[in-house]
């Protein structure tokens, strides 16, 4: 059975900057590490490669030093890593993620089942998985927590809701978006470092894979960030002196008289 993980290459940083322009991130320059919620989808892909004895692919859309994040894929199971590179793909939103990802998943070709994190760390929209589906037009599900089973051409997962969970089955081809409760992602083995680093990353560009550009990047993204800012918090606190006693009656005195100015606003 053959795997295509998708990955995301996120900060690994809360300082994170933006293109005052583009009202992008600015990547260049700022340690990346791979989306947290994508381990957890690396380590389906492997555990279900070993189990049918298929292939596992990796698969990212990024500027090129993420070709050196994905080598760490490989050793933690992935057969190979692709990524997709392109200054057509800069300033994607999730619809056209979710194309220029579909377009190299074409030419991957053979594969049997998609997985991706539920959702990525620096964006939380959680729609590039069941957006690559629909473009793909192959039947997904999110918020995987266990495969049930998985054959050829079939597969029956538990989605996790607020209230448990339901089980879901579907025929293969699919998309699936995982969640931590998984599995417990595994630690790179010393066999795994060194196939790593043997790696030749194949790196692809918009052409490559056939993509129309018009599709691609800010072009192609019907959703765009206006504006980004740091939230103000502002705190004001007052420190109550004297006994427990009078702590308490000067507390509710200040409590009542708030509640009053509050009904004197309200009455203007």
């Amino acid at each position: 059975m053959n795997v295509i993980v998708c990955v995301k290459q996120v900060p690994g940083t809360n300082e994170v900057k933006m293109n005052k322009e583009t009202n992008t991130i600015i990547r260049e320059g700022v340690e990346a590490i791979i989306n947290p919620f994508d381990t957890y989808a690396i380590e389906e892909g492997a555990r279900i490669k070993e189990e049918t004895s298929g292939k596992a692919t990796v698969l990212s859309m990024g500027i090129p030093s993420v070709a050196e994040l994905l080598k760490e894929t490989i050793s933690v199971g992935m057969d190979e890593a692709v990524l997709l590179s392109d200054r057509a793909f800069a300033g994607s939103d999730s619809l056209a993620t979710s194309y220029a990802l579909s377009m190299g998943i074409k030419k991957i070709g053979d594969y049997d089942l998609i997985i991706c994190g539920k959702q990525a760390m620096d964006g939380d929209t959680a729609q590039v998985g069941p957006g690559l589906a629909e473009k793909l037009g192959i039947p997904h599900t999110t918020y995987v927590r266990k495969i049930e089973e998985i054959r050829e051409g079939y597969i029956r997962c538990q989605r996790m809701t607020e209230d448990g969970y339901e089980v879901i089955e579907m025929p293969l081809p699919a998309v699936i978006t995982v969640v931590k409760e998984i599995n417990e992602p595994r630690l790179p083995s010393l066999k795994g470092k060194m196939k790593a680093k043997k790696t030749e990353v194949t790196v692809w560009t918009a052409d490559d894979i056939g993509a129309d550009k018009a599709l691609c990047g800010l072009s192609g993204s019907p959703t765009q960030v206006v504006k980004t800012f740091v939230p103000e918090h502002n705190v004001d606190s007052e420190m109550i002196e004297g006994t427990p006693e009078e702590q308490a009656r000067n507390l509710a005195r200040k409590l009542l008289s708030m509640q009053f100015a509050i009904q004197v606003q309200e009455e203007e």
